[in-house]
């Protein structure tokens, strides 16, 4: 079987756009290194946790920006040697200082518990997927080291599926202020906050593994030979 043509995964160049737009909008604010620009509040006296965010942000956008040629079929066949450096990249220099600080951060997240548990559960697994995935591909299981990286590419992705869904929430939840909420903005913004962290990253992984199963059925399908495609009597 010929390797697949570049042009043939429309897909990417969309996906490459959307990342780098997501990444040119999030990592301009992180870079003042000035608190008073961050989107996200401090949370207590915790001295260390702006320059966490900060190294975070940056971690991860090594990953996302990373990952997108990771999962190009064509730049993995084409250029076998630059896809495990760059892997090397994403995994050493993007998710596992990004999902040990994701950790830190998290768990004392300024938008309540909702927020905090479904942030380190995330990066929890988030570690554990790039870390077996990288195992694999140390041991040669190269099928394997596949599919937990599309695991882990589903986690790394998830930051912009994470907004989408917060625009979700506001919206829905905003009109019960008063009524659900109790007029409280803060307990609507911790729901706000909880929703988005949890339907973020469930969602995706939820797909990638369906997409996984996809394929594995697809694998176990028999097989119809082109005598048995035959017509009877023919």
């Amino acid at each position: 079987m010929g390797k697949t043509k570049w042009y043939r995964r429309p897909w990417v160049a969309p996906f490459a756009f959307v990342v780098v737009a997501f990444v040119a909008f999030s990592l301009p604010p992180y870079l003042t290194l000035d608190p008073a620009d961050s989107r996200v509040p401090q949370p207590g006296d915790y001295a260390w946790y702006f320059p966490a965010l900060v190294a975070h942000v940056i971690f991860g956008s090594v990953a996302i920006l990373t990952c997108v040629l990771q999962v190009w079929p064509w730049f993995r066949q084409r250029y076998p040697v630059a896809h495990r450096r760059i892997g090397r990249v994403y995994v050493l220099g993007g998710v596992l200082p990004g999902g040990v600080l994701a950790l830190a951060i998290g768990s004392v997240s300024p938008f309540g518990p909702l927020n905090a548990t479904g942030t380190v559960l995330m990066g929890t697994l988030w570690l554990a997927f790039t870390v077996v995935g990288f195992r694999m591909a140390r041991q040669r299981r190269f099928v394997d080291h596949r599919r937990w990286m599309i695991r882990s590419f589903a986690l790394t992705a998830s930051i912009m599926s994470n907004r989408i869904w917060g625009a979700v929430a506001t919206i829905t939840l905003s009109p019960q202020l008063d009524t659900t909420f109790g007029g409280s903005q803060v307990a609507l913004t911790q729901a706000i906050a909880g929703f988005a962290a949890w339907f973020g990253w469930v969602l995706p992984l939820l797909a990638a593994e369906w997409w996984l199963e996809r394929g594995d059925a697809r694998k176990r399908r028999p097989r119809t030979t082109s005598a048995e495609r035959q017509p009877v009597g023919v």
